[in-house]
């Protein structure tokens, strides 16, 4: 049985907080569900909260601009937080420079990023 990562609704905003392995299954039925619960909800937001993630590859690392891509078209804003400094020097090696998502170090700041009504594109 493959495992899901949770989706909670905090206000409009959706926190996805990633404490699995993420496997490529994982990380395309994250997608599908993130995808369904935006539209369900009317999310403003999404918060990806990495901060149990110690490693990535590439395909990870596509998974998180892919996502805030998405998002986007379905009107929410992304926010990756909780980045390791060695997660950021392998996304940097990788050539992965995650257009469009904006980061923030923690679930505070990322919060206050969402909820500071500033056009994030």
């Amino acid at each position: 049985m493959m495992e899901r990562v949770p989706i909670l609704k905090i206000g409009d905003t959706l926190l996805v907080s990633i404490q699995i392995d993420l496997q490529d299954q994982t990380v395309l039925a994250l997608q599908e569900d993130l995808a369904e619960r935006i539209v369900q909800t009317q999310a403003r937001g999404v918060i990806i909260d990495i901060t149990a993630v110690e490693i990535v590859d590439s395909f990870i690392g596509r998974m998180f601009a892919t996502i805030a891509s998405m998002s986007r078209l379905l009107d929410a804003e992304t926010v990756v937080v909780g980045m390791r400094p060695a997660v950021a020097i392998t996304l940097v090696e990788l050539g992965l420079s995650l257009g469009g998502v904006r980061t923030a170090l923690d679930l505070e700041r990322g919060m206050k990023l969402l909820d500071s009504g500033a056009d994030l594109r």
